[in-house]
């Protein structure tokens, strides 16, 4: 799971939603669930997050998703970029527009 957006986008999810299902998180951030499946795969592995089940019934067995240390500056330093890089948009698109309309 290399894309940035996609990381970013799950870890801010798992922050605001740390017991949320599979399927809800799926849902919400438009990923199959195979993919959402490999993305938590891998966030584990890199240690951003961990995984841990509980009983939310006598039949049923879910997952909460915790943030760790390193999983919350990862989720900072993508959130600084995300920002650079959208100042960087607006200010082309206000110079674009600035050219555009004689000024």
């Amino acid at each position: 799971m290399e894309n940035n957006q996609d990381n970013l986008d799950l870890l801010r999810k798992i922050s605001k939603q740390p017991k949320a299902s599979q399927r809800i998180l799926a849902n919400e951030l438009g990923f199959s669930l195979g993919k959402l499946n490999y993305c938590l795969k891998a966030l584990k592995k890199k240690g951003l997050i961990k995984i841990k089940n509980f009983k939310n019934n006598k039949n049923k067995i879910n997952y909460i998703y915790i943030l760790t240390p390193k999983g919350i500056a990862k989720k900072s330093l993508l959130t600084v970029n995300f920002m650079k890089r959208k100042m960087k948009e607006y200010e082309e698109l206000r110079k674009e527009l600035n050219i555009n309309n004689g000024k």
